[in-house]
């Protein structure tokens, strides 16, 4: 067998592509391998001749199969499709922590525990003893802006 004959290398290539899927999930590695048995196809029958129209057949014929079945090798394969909270000041709003380290009086900073972490915070003024949970307001720059939480 001619390993150099460009319809094996294609072949080669193509097969290759749709058994990486499996490693690489997602539905695009093997309709890209799906455009090189095309191009085999095509160097087989003698539509293409050369590695400018090969290369240029490929490029359409991905293009192509990449807009046409994408969204069905998509739901075929999976994938890891999920859309989080990208608004992280709208999530913290509200949230309740605890006061590690006093906060105030005036703009002395203090820590409360938010969702596990420490976090440096600010009070509104007054001071605001450990122990306390608060409600907090919002963030600024690294540190969270906190009130005293008046909750049941």
């Amino acid at each position: 067998m001619d390993f150099s004959n460009p319809i094996f290398i294609w072949a080669v290539i193509g097969v290759v592509l749709m058994l990486a899927e499996i490693i690489i999930p997602g539905g695009i590695v093997i309709l890209l391998g799906g455009a090189s048995l095309v191009v085999a196809s095509a160097l087989a029958v003698g539509l293409v001749e050369g590695i400018v129209q090969a290369l240029t057949l490929w490029f359409i014929t991905s293009i192509v199969l990449l807009l046409s079945f994408r969204r069905v090798t998509q739901k075929l394969v999976g994938g890891d499709a999920h859309v989080d909270d990208t608004d992280e000041e709208l999530a913290i709003f509200n949230q309740i922590a605890l006061v590690k380290e006093a906060i105030g009086p005036a703009q002395k900073q203090g820590r409360v525990e938010f969702q596990g972490t420490e976090w440096s915070a600010l009070g509104d003024g007054t001071e605001i003893a450990a122990g306390t949970q608060v409600k907090i307001i919002c963030r600024e720059n690294i540190a969270l802006v906190v009130e005293p939480y008046k909750g049941s």
